[in-house]
């Protein structure tokens, strides 16, 4: 793909996964369902001819590490900050809360930090960290909702007939 379809994804990707936030959901917690869309980024992120910049691979690798620290980090926080709860039918809900909007912020900006840094010592920024860390991110907030939603008892409070 090209540079300019990337970033189309990438912003694509970004902005329908924050409107779906901040309305309430079904969780399903199907893990194959979840795993589709960070497999998909992580994929074409890997597949970048620009995933490391050749003159200064130490430091493009550090900063795809660091980039992926930071966003398991921040999906940890985005998915802790997701209301779950599960309604009078035993359905499991999730909606994005005003914390999740200060995370998604922090991440923002954290990212914004990370490519500065870059540009500041000279490697080349291409889309590849950019996609492999967003496929972290929804990995970890997936993986987080759905452990908070299977903690969850019944809404009525009687657990279910075995």
């Amino acid at each position: 793909m090209s540079s300019a379809e990337n970033i189309t994804v990438i912003v694509a990707v970004v902005c329908w996964v924050v409107a779906r936030q901040f309305k309430a959901r079904r969780f399903s917690g199907d893990a194959r369902r979840m795993l589709i869309l960070p497999a998909a980024l992580a994929f074409m992120g890997l597949g970048q001819h620009n995933l490391l910049d050749p003159h200064h691979q130490a430091t493009a690798a550090a900063l795809l590490v660091i980039g992926v620290i930071v966003e398991v980090g921040m999906g940890s926080v985005w998915g802790f900050t997701t209301r779950v709860w599960r309604d009078e039918n035993g359905t499991v809900w999730a909606k994005g809360t005003k914390a999740t909007a200060f995370a998604w912020t922090g991440m923002l900006l954290i990212r914004a930090g990370l490519m500065a840094v870059g540009a500041a010592l000279g490697v080349a920024a291409g889309e590849g960290p950019v996609l492999i860390s967003l496929a972290a991110l929804l990995l970890v907030r997936s993986a987080v909702v759905t452990w908070r939603a299977r903690d969850l008892s019944p809404a009525y409070g009687i657990p279910a007939a075995s």
